[in-house]
């Protein structure tokens, strides 16, 4: 089970990633009360060791902002999150980065891993990075194909339920790790990590 740790904003955060266990962990660079500047986000990935896939997530800014922006923090991997087109995916394809496309589930969501040539798909709820829970019997029928990582509501409560229902790949977490809005509880990310493990599914990087 491959696991991400994402909106981490300080060292104390990163350490408690890596030491839960995490495979990859993220750092906010848009709009968010989790954002970082590139700065901070490329001296903390810098501790990060490199085993663990470092990620920036961005969300509202066009593809070339959003990869400079990654490149700029330092970072192996870059999260498109929300509606970017395919041609979003190919401006960002001559660079050094691994690419995640994370979007809502929707009718038209195309559910083929690398379908606009991104390595990873992420599937969240509607308003990414809130909380908030969605009807994973939507994936009835309709799962993914390849690596891909549920999001959307997970905890360290509900992490083991919801991979037995939706078989995914990987899982990531924001907020169900967070003691208030933005500020991360280190007991709870390595309680996450350990009960998206107890999972037992087989998918790993």
């Amino acid at each position: 089970m491959f696991v991400k740790v994402c909106g981490v904003r300080t060292p104390g955060d990163v350490a408690a990633a890596v030491e839960a266990g995490a495979d990859a962990i993220g750092f906010v660079l848009t709009e968010s009360a989790r954002r970082l500047d590139p700065a901070e986000a490329r001296e903390l990935a810098a501790a990060v060791p490199p085993e663990i896939l470092t990620v920036a997530v961005t969300a509202g800014v066009p593809a070339a902002e959003a990869g400079r922006l990654a490149l700029a923090a330092g970072v192996r991997a870059l999260q498109l999150h929300g509606d970017y087109p395919r041609e979003a995916f190919d401006e960002l394809a001559g660079l050094p980065l691994r690419l995640l496309r994370a979007t809502a589930l929707t009718p038209g969501t195309d559910l083929a891993v690398g379908a606009y040539g991104e390595e990873f798909l992420l599937l969240d709820a509607p308003v990414a990075g809130s909380g908030a829970r969605w009807d994973l019997s939507l994936l009835d029928g309709h799962r993914p194909t390849g690596p891909w990582l549920l999001a959307g509501g997970l905890t360290p409560d509900n992490v083991a339920a919801a991979v037995a229902a939706a078989e995914p790949w990987g899982v990531d977490v924001s907020s169900g790790v967070e003691s208030s809005r933005g500020v991360k509880d280190h007991a709870r990310i390595h309680a996450f990590v350990a009960a998206a493990r107890s999972a037992e599914q087989p998918a790993r990087h």
